[in-house]
């Protein structure tokens, strides 16, 4: 028993040494090893996630220094969410907005509006199942990204006959999208019901008091199948928002590299500020071509609901209930009778808070790559 003790004390001692190790050098701005940058992910993730926490099965296969990012990340999109919450739900009410009754145009508009009819409460209104989402959506996306990164390998081992072949950059990014496609389809259910707790209002004619009690709602009224209403253009959209993100960015480091225009390259690398201007740009190019896709999807979602008319056409002209037969059809009704510019209603609000996330994102890659050599 003393003997543990001892050595539990020794190795206290040891990450103490190694953490005043690195803060020394951190201090003189030498560059970390991966061993070190590794010693210090594994203590903050012992710190973060204790051995008996409940999802050690989900974390056991997964490098540490990526749990620990993950973790955090977490952490970060519950307190990002919260903060942009009133951008996100007057995006969607003004996807879902009733066209013969429009009441606010602008985001400062829409904002004051809301403020005005319901309060503080109102601007957070559906922002509770939204942060919901996250840990189930994590935990399941880790959990696929493994069984399907195994499944890839133990094919693409047969395929090329070398056991000891390791998955290459394109299959991660597959086992990536295949786990991306899971974790959303399992919480989809979540954001179908928290897109109609959002929409309603203290006067609509019925109120969804909660999550469970939508998702029992709405299981029981209109089946199983309308949880996945507008699943499929949420599976779409994937593909040209992650594709031109990641090729708008690397197109235009690439040019900014060689051209060298204004002063922005020195040593041939990128400043922090210049690779936010192209994260903020290939956001910008992503999330438009893809917003189309996201109007739709929200649309879909109210199909179906019984109230859903008070909401999206309101006491305007036109009293009949909205249906959609399909993901094309609710294009071509949506282009027809609103014309091309309702495909991107909500735009301005969803690149306010959009925009900056994808630009802080790609240079965190950035960072956190080179930081790992």
């Amino acid at each position: 028993m003393a003997s543990e003790d001892v050595k539990a004390r020794e190795s206290a001692v040891s990450k103490l040494v190694n953490f005043a190790e690195e803060a020394k050098l951190a201090k003189e701005e030498i560059k970390p090893s991966k061993y070190q940058v590794y010693s210090i992910c594994n203590l903050s993730s012992q710190a973060v996630w204790p051995e008996e926490c409940e999802f050690e099965f989900i974390y056991s296969s997964v490098p540490v220094c990526v749990q620990s990012i993950y973790v955090l990340n977490d952490f970060f999109h519950l307190w990002s969410r919260t903060a942009v919450a009133p951008l996100e739900r007057l995006k969607i009410l003004l996807q879902v907005q009733n066209p013969h009754n429009i009441k606010y145009n602008g985001t400062v508009q829409g904002l004051k509006y809301i403020w005005r009819t319901e309060g503080l409460r109102g601007l957070f209104k559906g922002n509770g199942t939204n942060c919901a989402r996250i840990v189930p959506n994590s935990a399941v996306k880790f959990f696929s990204y493994e069984q399907a990164s195994k499944g890839i390998l133990h094919l693409y081992q047969q395929q090329t006959g070398n056991e000891d072949a390791q998955l290459t950059p394109l299959l991660r990014l597959g086992a990536g999208a295949c786990a991306g496609i899971i974790a959303m389809s399992a919480t989809y259910p979540m954001d179908m019901v928290r897109g109609r707790l959002t929409v309603q209002t203290d006067k609509s004619p019925y109120q969804y008091r909660g999550m469970f009690h939508a998702l029992s709602t709405v299981l029981r009224e209109e089946g199983f199948r309308a949880l996945y209403k507008g699943w499929l253009p949420s599976v779409i959209g994937v593909v040209p928002y992650v594709g031109l993100n990641f090729a708008v960015y690397e197109s235009l480091k690439d040019w900014l590299i060689k051209s060298k225009p204004f002063g922005l390259v020195e040593d041939n690398d990128l400043g922090v500020v210049t690779r936010l201007a192209c994260g903020a740009a290939a956001g910008t190019v992503g999330q438009t071509v893809a917003y189309p896709l996201d109007v739709i999807r929200r649309r879909m979602q109210m199909v179906g609901w019984n109230n859903a008319s008070s909401i999206v056409t309101g006491d305007g002209r036109s009293k009949a209930p909205l249906e959609y037969t399909g993901m094309i059809d609710a294009f071509r009704k949506t282009v027809r009778h609103e014309g091309f510019r309702a495909l991107y209603k909500g735009l301005v609000p969803n690149s306010v808070k959009v925009v900056p996330s994808i630009a802080i994102a790609f240079v965190t890659y950035e960072q956190v790559k080179e930081l790992l050599g």
